[in-house]
């Protein structure tokens, strides 16, 4: 499962710099996640740390783009090119 940042968001700049695959950027309004590289922090973290750090807890789990771990897993290593 991909996350997504609701409108709720107030533009703090906490989620971007704690995003290991560099999935958030600023959008027009507020910050926004790139689903094809957001692996919910798996291979990083035992968390998301955009969600574990977000004052506002506007960081909810994208339905659009729903992921099992395997998939998350297969994500995370196809982004960091490592092979198991």
């Amino acid at each position: 499962m991909a996350l997504i940042i609701t409108d709720e968001c107030i533009n703090c700049d906490v989620c971007e710099p704690v995003c290991p695959n560099n999935a958030i950027s600023e959008g027009e309004e507020i910050y926004q996640i790139d689903p094809q590289k957001c692996t919910e922090c798996v291979g990083h973290f035992d968390i998301p740390q955009c969600q574990e750090l977000c004052p506002v807890e506007c960081i909810p789990v994208d339905s659009a783009n729903i992921e099992s771990k395997v998939q998350l897993e297969a994500k995370y290593l196809f982004l960091t090119k490592t092979s198991v």
